[in-house]
């Protein structure tokens, strides 16, 4: 590549070499070729390669995943106008789960402003505003290093969420000079690598309410995951004997497989008992929200004392009084916590918590007993309990999971605490409730650990929202198995209207249609699956297809167990009058 060849498509593929990243997500647009050239030139060669989808959406979606899967920043592209307003809802996804994603959309030319050209006069930058953390437009070559850095540090800095990059086509067609190339930096040069501890005054405070309680439990949430801290809360609670809760986004931090775990849902009997029962609770990383039912009773105790750990000020009291609040990163601070606690915190602690710690693993039996009753039916259509506890005894343990869903979403967080899951291995989109994300987050993290299995749990619903990237999977080879949870209906809002309005069922019923004959068009491996006896071996013919494979499993229309508990939190917090 000579000086004569370099412009501003590649300065963006060098800076983005020089962050690791290696995929990037999206569909090819007019303004954006100037990157895919300098790609398929030279990039593919120096290690980044891009992933072509068929809808901007489903890309979002996918470097969404790949951030999740790997921890690194994903990347995806649009085009201007329809490109870039497509990726809207995948955006929007990340930044309620703190994922952080670089955003990089095209725009035309300053001079054609105003003229009605195609695709031009959106305000981008107004448009991803609300949903990204910064918003930065270039037209020049000589802007894109430190726009890109700029970009990158605001994304991977405190709590973590995607950053949007406008491209100006002149940007990328001008030509660019050794002076940018210069500008190209090692990451510890212009951002800091290491995440900030708490202070240690407040770390000392926490010892002294430790030294009083008798029911402690830590509850870690996607802060736990994002700062790799999984190793240090295993340490820490298993030496103390402390029982330890996630959320969904916190899952696998601690899981089945280890002395103090207590659960990950609320619909679990021992998360339950433990966080109603409790005296104090160390959130780490964890929001107070409506996935934990913003801390309120009956579920959460009142009067327990809250030490909240978060790495954002913003989150510390929010929806949740606390007694403690720790700004710092969750690794940094479970470090800190577990020097003080060995220098200062009497012995016989350990024995009056671990008294607390094997009442509540009794408890943790008698959710195993109600798996074992769910199993005895023989309905059909399938129960949705069923065909959720099936696949998760039927896959290894180290299957990366992918739930996408309404009603089948919350009835796998019910069981997912009876099973195991490590530490980036469950991928859902909660913050936002988004559907569509299965088969493009499993498309993803397939990429992200190609010796890993892939199931991924849909509805029938959210399966269409992108069923057109069963095309990416086949055309990259990529043997991932979606199961669809078939029950005819939008679940979640039908279940609404049986529960609150007397039955009367408006636009939430679908046709019967046959998903896995869909699928067969791509050039998948497709089952139907009527009879709950013939999932297992079907589940088992997918696998050595060895293909990209799709399992539409008729199941009976049921509603979860969260009418129950939703009612009560709801009541609490006075958003209904009955």
């Amino acid at each position: 590549m000579s000086k004569q060849d370099l412009d501003g498509g590649d300065l963006v593929v060098k800076c983005l070499l020089k962050e690791g990243v290696t995929k990037i997500f999206g569909l090819i647009g007019g303004e954006l070729t100037r990157i895919y050239d300098a790609i398929e030139r030279w990039g593919r060669e120096a290690g980044i390669d891009t992933v072509m989808v068929r809808h901007e959406q489903a890309g979002g979606h996918m470097a969404d995943a790949w951030a999740r899967a790997t921890g690194e920043i994903g990347v995806c592209l649009g085009t201007a106008g329809p490109g870039v307003s497509h990726l809207i809802p995948a955006v929007a996804a990340a930044k309620a789960d703190s994922i952080p994603m670089l955003i990089i959309g095209a725009q035309i030319a300053r001079m054609f402003d105003n003229t009605g050209i195609m695709q031009g006069d959106l305000d981008q930058m107004s448009l991803m505003k609300p949903i990204t953390k910064l918003q930065v437009s270039v037209e020049n070559p000589y802007e894109i290093p430190q726009a890109i850095q700029r970009c990158i540090k605001t994304a991977l800095s405190g709590r973590r969420g995607p950053v949007y990059l406008e491209l100006r086509e002149t940007a990328l067609v001008r030509k660019a000079t050794d002076a940018e190339l210069k500008k190209i930096v090692d990451p510890e040069k212009y951002r800091p690598l290491l995440r900030p501890s708490g202070n240690p005054e407040l770390i000392d405070a926490v010892i002294e309410v430790l030294k009083k309680a008798e029911k402690p439990i830590f509850i870690a949430g996607g802060g736990t995951v994002a700062s790799e801290a999984s190793k240090d809360l295993i340490k820490i609670s298993e030496m103390y004997k402390i029982p330890s809760l996630t959320t969904v986004l916190g899952l696998g931090s601690i899981s089945i497989n280890h002395k103090t775990y207590a659960g990950s849902y609320p619909f679990a009997n021992t998360f339950r008992k433990a966080a109603s029962e409790a005296d104090v609770v160390i959130a780490l990383g964890c929001k107070w929200d409506y996935t934990t039912f913003y801390g309120t009773a009956p579920l959460w105790n009142q009067n327990q004392k809250i030490i909240q750990v978060d790495i954002d000020p913003k989150e510390i009291g929010k929806n949740r009084h606390v007694e403690i609040g720790i700004v710092g990163d969750v690794k940094a601070v479970l470090n800190q916590l577990l020097t003080h606690m060995e220098a200062q915190l009497p012995k016989e602690k350990v024995s009056e918590w671990s008294e607390w710690n094997n009442y509540l693993q009794d408890i943790r039996k008698f959710d195993n007993e109600i798996i074992e009753k769910l199993l005895e039916s023989k309905k059909t259509p399938m129960k949705p309990e069923r065909l959720i506890i099936e696949t998760l005894q039927s896959i290894p343990p180290d299957t990366q999971l992918v739930i996408d869903g309404g009603d089948i979403a919350i009835f796998t967080y019910g069981l997912i605490s009876n099973f195991q899951r490590s530490t980036r291995s469950t991928f859902t989109s909660i913050g936002m409730g988004h559907l569509g994300v299965g088969i493009c987050y499993a498309i993803a993290v397939k990429l992200a650990k190609p010796n890993k299995p892939i199931v991924c749990l849909s509805g029938d619903g959210s399966f269409l929202f992108n069923v057109q990237e069963l095309e990416t999977a086949i055309r990259l080879n990529l043997p991932i198995i979606i199961i669809i949870a078939n029950n005819c209906a939008w679940g979640m809002l039908k279940t609404y209207q049986k529960n609150n309005l007397k039955k009367r069922y408006c636009d939430v019923d679908f046709p019967p249609i046959n998903y896995a004959e869909i699928a067969k068009g791509f050039g998948c491996y497709g089952e139907k699956i009527e009879d709950p006896e013939e999932f297992q071996p079907a589940l088992k013919r997918a696998i050595e297809s060895k293909k990209t494979a799709v399992i539409d499993v008729s199941i009976a229309f049921e509603s979860p167990p969260a009418g129950k508990f939703l009612g009560l939190y709801k009541k609490s917090k006075g958003l209904f009058e009955n």
